[in-house]
């Protein structure tokens, strides 16, 4: 028997669907290189991101100016001469053509190998502005044989400080793992290969009223960033670990990049029921929180000696 027309156009349309769904996100099109030049360089027909940092050293003349230049007088037999030496540290970073306001957004990435200590290398979501909002994948080097610290942050109208840092149960630079952000009006999933490692929940309607500075990030679009830089005053060990720049350069790998725009638009509290995790989820999470996180600033009676914030509660 024939099979109708229209039955054919919609299996054709399915069939679009799904040949347009395994079609791997290209770095051409989705992102622009923000800063470091050709340190950032797009690979494989647009398949594979690669980021580096590296330091160049020289001497320069006194009309030139640049960031993260360090400045000495040498003094000779009969005058003074300003030398300029200089150490020039430069990483890179990119940033999407395209905004989001609530999305699920998945990176494929393989970090810094061997020591790469003072290194940080970032994958997060950011609006533009002093009250921007921010949702942050940061992970920290370290010195070869000790674990990488995943550091997560959620900012909102201007205002972070809500710290979570994880060990990984892997060797993330022996290969690629997935790490995801799944953003919607009632609540932010962070996950690792599909692990959620930790979820913060839009309480506004509840804690608005107890705390003015308690807001959920919902209502600016944000950006897709990665980025590869030096932080060795703060990144290892509070500073005291400094980057080895004869390991330079330091490369990190991005690829498979995937945004897909989530439904919600404002908070729903039976949407929020349907997102709640499924039991074996909630399992992972709890079995990663107890085993791999080694901060959270709900816990930190040094920096909130009054108590924690009202979220934590």
């Amino acid at each position: 028997m024939d099979t109708p027309l229209h039955l054919l156009f919609l299996l054709f349309l399915l069939a679009s669907s799904a040949a347009l769904a395994l079609v791997s996100a290209n770095f051409y099109n989705d992102f622009d290189i923000t800063w470091g030049n050709d340190r950032a360089k797009i690979l494989d027909n647009g398949q594979q991101l690669q980021l580096t940092l590296d330091r160049f050293s020289g001497t320069i003349s006194s009309s030139f100016s640049c960031h993260h230049a360090f400045f000495f007088c040498q003094l000779t037999s009969d005058k003074l001469i300003l030398i300029f030496y200089f150490s020039l540290i430069t990483g890179c970073g990119i940033q999407s053509k395209q905004e989001y306001l609530f999305a699920k957004i998945d990176m494929q990435i393989k970090l810094v190998p061997g020591n790469s200590a003072g290194t940080v290398t970032t994958f997060y979501l950011s609006s533009q502005g002093p009250k921007h909002d921010e949702i942050d994948f940061e992970f920290l080097g370290n010195l070869s044989g000790d674990p990488y610290i995943l550091h997560t942050n959620v900012f909102a109208q201007g205002l972070g400080n809500r710290e979570q840092q994880f060990y990984l149960w892997f060797d993330p630079t022996l290969d690629f793992h997935n790490y995801s952000v799944l953003w919607t009006s009632n609540q932010i999933i962070f996950s690792v290969d599909g692990s959620p490692i930790r979820v913060f929940k839009n309480r506004e309607t509840e804690l608005g009223k107890v705390d003015s500075n308690y807001h959920y990030p919902k209502s600016q679009a944000m950006g897709v960033y990665s980025s590869l830089w030096n932080a060795d005053d703060w990144a290892t060990r509070g500073g005291l670990v400094k980057t080895d720049w004869t390991k330079a350069p330091f490369v990190a790998s991005f690829r498979n990049f995937n945004a897909a725009a989530t439904a919600t638009s404002s908070f729903d509290a039976a949407a929020a029921e349907e997102e709640a995790l499924e039991s074996n989820q909630e399992q992972r999470l709890q079995w990663v929180r107890k085993n791999y996180m080694i901060y959270d600033y709900c816990g930190d009676t040094k920096r909130f000696p009054q108590g924690p914030p009202p979220e934590c509660k």
